[in-house]
């Protein structure tokens, strides 16, 4: 090796050896780059072996229902359970899913059942939420229905690419058959089910809602995307228990909903209630947890299991 080549040899050795992890020009040396964060999930230990033990939770409610300027005693009962979910039909797995894409769900039967003087009411909201919440941020499905002696309603959204697609059936005259698409905002209706799946996603501040459908029906007020304003609170109840409380005030406050729940997990609901004006009245609906079971419901249909029903706060 001659002269020149040593000496060049001997400066490139040395650079390297004193390299401190910068570049040309001072500059950091490129690193690589950091791996993608895990996705967020809800799919915890905890959350599964209490949502996946081949059982729904059911609660009863005692609820004071505000309709036709009065208030009138009632029960209202929320049915959480998981299912197997097909996406694209948008009904539950029933069989092998043979390639059809399906999504597991919280659905919640949102019952709730009173008397108006000599004739009842029953209503019913069902709504499909997906578990993973972060992945499938949209509720799929919600249906409802309202039965009473005069008549009943039927609606139901199914979200389709970026809108959700209304069907309404009514015996009323101005609000008659119809068939209609909704901007993909969030639903009020699946506000039940993100505070089981996970309550950090519920929005806050100023936020665009679709009003809930049995909401809808009970004030014949047409369904369409609505300006809110939500906020989420820490309160305690009468036993101490730390709950958080989230409010929906539609507008100026013509309607406010509130949701009470547990801090900690599952957190379950504990109470709510809705004011609004009511046949000229300003009205508040209430409802206070009594009773909760978890059970298979579906399989506890033979009449000696009808004592369930008093478990639940359901009569005898």
């Amino acid at each position: 090796m001659n002269t020149i080549a040593s000496a060049l040899l001997t400066l490139i050795l040395g650079l390297i050896g004193c390299n401190d992890g910068k570049s040309d020009g001072g500059a950091p040396a490129k690193q690589p780059a950091p791996a993608p964060a895990p996705a967020a999930t809800v799919a915890t230990e905890q959350w599964h072996r209490y949502w996946s033990q081949g059982k729904a939770e059911l609660s009863r409610y005692e609820l004071t229902q505000a309709r036709y300027g009065q208030l009138h005693k009632g029960d209202a009962v929320l049915v959480f359970v998981t299912e197997d979910f097909l996406t694209e039909p948008q009904v539950k797995l029933e069989s092998a899913p043979g390639g059809r894409p399906s999504t597991s769900v919280l659905k919640l039967n949102f019952t709730k059942k009173f008397l108006t003087g000599i004739y009842p009411y029953s209503l019913m909201t069902s709504v499909f939420t997906p578990v993973e919440v972060f992945a499938q941020p949209r509720t799929l499905k919600v249906s409802t229905t309202v039965q009473e002696w005069c008549g009943h309603v039927f609606m139901q959204l199914n979200l389709k690419g970026k809108s959700y697609n209304v069907e309404e059936r009514s015996y009323f005259e101005r609000e008659g058959d119809r068939n209609f698409a909704l901007d993909t905002a969030m639903l009020e209706d699946e506000l039940w089910t993100r505070i089981r799946i996970a309550p950090q996603t519920l929005p806050l501040g100023a936020v665009k809602l679709i009003p809930g459908t049995l909401a809808s029906r009970l004030r014949h007020k047409p369904l369409a995307v609505a300006d809110a304003k939500a906020e989420l609170h820490p309160v305690s109840d009468s036993t101490g228990d730390n709950l958080r409380r989230y409010t929906i005030t539609y507008g100026a406050g013509e309607r406010v909903l509130a949701i009470d729940f547990r801090s900690e997990f599952p957190h379950q609901i504990v109470g709510w209630t809705e004011r609004y004006d009511d046949f000229g009245k300003p009205l508040t609906t209430t409802a206070r947890l009594t009773h909760t079971l978890m059970t298979d419901y579906w399989s506890r249909h033979n009449n000696a299991d009808s004592t369930l029903r008093k478990e639940l706060g359901l009569g005898e």
